[in-house]
């Protein structure tokens, strides 16, 4: 039995193979099917604009630009259309002033003075007026004075002509110096990586410039287009969410003369937090990446596009390197550039593993301590303390009350006794909740309490003296050192 391993699509499956034929019968797996794209691999967006009733007039309003986005075979027939028709009938009318005037009956008369000499039938009226207007001038066929009429339609010809070939040779050669060719330089990968860098869950994709002119000011941009449902129950399809690539830290402004990876952090801000490598299966979603830049020979802007559809978005890939040093140059190798390689990536989404982490440590609760700064749990429940009793006083209380107005030596005496009212928590449950009983008193806790309780009296000993009478001489005493306004306060709050 041997196994083939097939590709459909972007889909790979193991076919096994026997010799009793078996697997033979079986019929083929089905091809997936081939999602609408938006916008193309090549840059082209699939939209069609249909139903526009009166408002097709509009493109007539702008009949330059019309002409300059019509297809290649459309400009070249308009071109020569428009040229046939202007040279046929400025030769029409050099024709009709000849038969009016009655030069065609007296063509072989030496002593008749014509409009235009030598100009016998229409062949000959078309030749003069091709001569004219492409200034060819063979000197066979030309207009005399005797003609007011004829020079009259000379200007009205030369004027004509000016309009007709600025309009059309400039057409044609905005069409093409358009820099859309210049997109074809530059390069994306063909398939998108989902991978860890710097410890963070990054989505990546690479671009490169074939070329040795540079890209002037270049941009990235990408944009997630997903359909989704509000809570008011309205459908939003194909809605657009924007990608950060690095717009806070100028990563976004690309200085593209070697292939560059582009990357995207999944954070609590991405619209990928929630997306894990099983919800890739079942998601939709397509990936718009725009870059912008200003052609360096030609000072015209550039635009290049692409997408990434959910199929073309590898969990758990990198990108192979492509630049080595060489002997006085770094040489690029555009054979690797969209070649990826597996590398150990978690499973599961941004959003499930702060999740486990949560779980795993209830008490680091990022909305209570900076998970930045080493913080104990003995910080985090003071905190909490400090939260509630500041809640429970009056407005004018709470801002006299605050700690940034107390001295450092009442600040140093309040932590040392915020770490003797949690010692409790190493006292046994049973003792725990003894004590939390009113009216008992600290004799009914017996020796193991009172032992417990030796290094409170021993931390108020390795006090200094000052800070001993202080802790040591009850609520007078430490009022006593305290401001007028403060000791106010604090004989208010307890009456």
């Amino acid at each position: 039995m041997s196994a083939l391993r097939k590709k459909f699509g972007d889909d790979y499956q193991v076919v096994n193979t026997s010799s009793s034929g078996s697997g033979f019968n079986q019929p083929p797996p089905e091809k997936k099917r081939k999602r609408q794209r938006f916008v193309d691999k090549n840059g082209r967006c699939n939209v069609q604009h249909g139903n526009l009733g009166g408002e097709t007039s509009r493109y007539l309003s702008d009949l330059f630009t019309t002409l300059v986005d019509l297809k290649w075979r459309w400009n070249l027939f308009i071109f020569i259309l428009t040229y046939t028709v202007a040279w046929l009938f400025m030769a029409s009318m050099w024709w009709c002033i000849a038969y009016i005037r009655g030069d065609l009956n007296r063509g072989h008369n030496d002593k008749y003075t014509r409009c235009v000499a030598n100009v016998y039938n229409f062949p000959s009226a078309f030749l003069f007026f091709i001569e004219t207007e492409a200034t060819i001038g063979y000197g066979h066929r030309y207009i005399t004075d005797k003609c007011p009429e004829g020079i009259i339609l000379f200007l009205f010809q030369s004027i004509l002509g000016s309009i007709v070939d600025a309009f059309l040779i400039g057409c044609m050669f905005i069409k093409m110096s358009q820099p859309k060719k210049r997109a074809e330089t530059l390069m994306f990968s063909e398939h998108a990586a989902i991978s860890m860098r710097d410890g963070k869950l990054t989505l990546m994709f690479r671009v490169g410039n074939l070329r040795n002119s540079h890209m002037v000011s270049a941009q990235i941009r990408c944009k997630l287009l997903k359909s989704r449902q509000t809570p008011e129950g309205e459908f939003l399809p194909l809605d657009q969410l924007e990608l950060d690539v690095g717009f806070n830290t100028g990563a976004d402004q690309l200085f593209l003369v070697s292939p560059l990876t582009i990357c995207h952090v999944i954070d609590t801000k991405s619209p990928f937090y929630d997306l894990s490598q099983r919800s890739m299966q079942t998601e939709q979603f397509e990936i718009v990446v725009i870059l912008e830049g200003i052609v360096e020979t030609t000072g015209m802007t550039c635009q290049a596009r692409t997408s990434y559809t959910e199929d073309e978005v590898l969990w758990g890939h990198r990108f192979y390197p492509v630049i080595s040093l060489e002997e006085g140059f770094f040489k690029v190798d555009y054979s690797q550039f969209h070649a990826t390689f597996e590398v150990s990536t978690p499973p599961y989404s941004v959003k499930e593993a702060e999740e486990a982490l949560l779980l795993s440590s209830p008490l680091m609760a990022p909305s209570l301590c900076n998970s930045g700064e080493k913080n104990s749990s003995l910080d985090c429940l003071e905190t909490l303390e400090d939260n509630d009793s500041t809640c429970k006083l009056p407005t004018k209380l709470q801002k006299m009350s605050g700690r940034e107005g107390l001295p450092k030596k009442l600040l140093r005496m309040s932590s040392t006794t915020s770490e003797m009212t949690y010692s409790f928590g190493d006292l046994p449950m049973k003792l725990q909740r003894i004590s939390s009983v009113p009216g008992v008193s600290d004799d009914k806790l017996g020796g193991k309490a009172s032992k417990m309780s030796e290094p409170m009296s021993k931390s108020v000993a390795d006090l200094p003296p000052k800070l001993q009478r202080m802790a040591g001489g009850g609520g007078g005493r430490m009022d006593g050192h305290l401001p007028p306004k403060l000791r106010k306060m604090n004989s208010d709050r307890f009456t």
